[in-house]
């Protein structure tokens, strides 16, 4: 199989991909196509349908498996794809497990590195709220190690919502152990829950966009929803704690125009949300550089918000 991230500039290919999207659009010009999403589990590719009345091109729907042969080339030093002939294809053809992301890390391995954090907090009513949460409920331990950590931005695949959790609780530990004001257990407390709303935010892949309450809510609500709820259920759960541990969540997109409800009012809060927008925006510039093949100015970007390139020097 010839993979999404293995495609360069100029290829023709003949391949199955798994069709994420597909919109019908007009130029300025009035010229009817398709604007398609293809996937595989290396990534996404945009796709172009120009020619509508060709007997090669068979209509195709958002979810299909697709057949296509198509040349490949650089536009706005992003490559496409412009499709010549599809065709829907059988059960048997394909096998799924190629056409979803997946993340490179070993799950299990990055799961015992969540349980050894949690093992670490020491406050015995934190300790109690992330073994409830994450070992005490199997099926929500599933959903969480499956879950993805965002519908395309950064970790969109498969396990991307723990390798998330691991990286930014990696930088908190750090950042704890360099300034002592810092509570430590109540910021890797918070580092660990800070997304787990996610796991409703998104439907499970292969659809991997927002859920009703995604749309609704957000999974910062949803996230503070659920450690309410588990921490209710906890006696003696000191109130004071419980609040100060919502507001990391609550507050830890930064600003309210970023989607936090509030502004990090806490050291603990404001240090994790230095550690969540690092992670951040490092892992996307990390699948940029995975998924673009040119080194010259790539325009806005709107996450930076400023014109971003990757580095030419060694």
């Amino acid at each position: 199989m010839k993979y999404i991230q293995e495609l360069q500039d100029g290829n023709s290919i003949r391949e199955i991909y798994y069709c994420k999207q597909k919109n019908n659009a007009v130029t300025k010009n009035g010229r009817e196509h398709w604007n398609v999403v293809l996937q595989d589990k290396t990534g996404t590719i945009e796709a172009k349908v120009w020619d509508l009345n060709s007997p090669s091109i068979v209509d195709f729907e958002s979810g299909d498996y697709v057949q296509i042969y198509g040349e490949v080339s650089l536009y706005n030093n992003a490559l496409q794809i412009t499709i010549k002939q599809s065709r829907i294809a059988k059960e048997g053809e394909y096998d799924p497990l190629n056409y979803f992301p997946v993340t490179s890390k070993n799950v299990d391995e990055m799961w015992q590195q969540l349980v050894s954090y949690i093992g670490s907090v020491k406050n015995p009513f934190l300790s109690a709220l992330l073994k409830k949460i994450f070992l005490q409920d199997a099926s929500f331990a599933e959903i969480f190690k499956k879950s993805s950590a965002a519908k395309s931005v950064h970790h969109a695949f498969i396990g991307g919502l723990l390798e998330h959790t691991l990286s930014v609780t990696d930088n908190c530990e750090y950042i704890a152990g360099k300034y002592p004001v810092i509570k430590r257990d109540l910021l890797i407390t918070a580092a660990l829950l800070h997304d787990i709303g996610k796991t409703k935010e998104f439907a499970p892949f292969p659809v991997n966009d927002y859920t009703d309450d995604g749309n609704l809510l957000g999974h910062i609500v949803i996230g503070t929803q659920m450690v309410e709820k588990a921490a209710s259920e906890i006696p003696d759960f000191p109130a004071t704690l419980k609040s100060e541990l919502e507001h990391c969540i609550l507050a830890h997109h930064g600003k309210l125009e970023y989607g936090s409800p509030k502004v990090p009012a806490l050291v603990e809060a404001v240090a994790l949300n230095f550690a969540d927008d690092m992670d951040a925006k490092l892992e996307i510039f990390t699948e940029i550089s995975d998924h673009t093949v040119s080194k010259d100015w790539l325009g806005y970007n709107r996450f930076f918000d400023t014109n971003i390139r990757l580095t030419k020097g060694e």
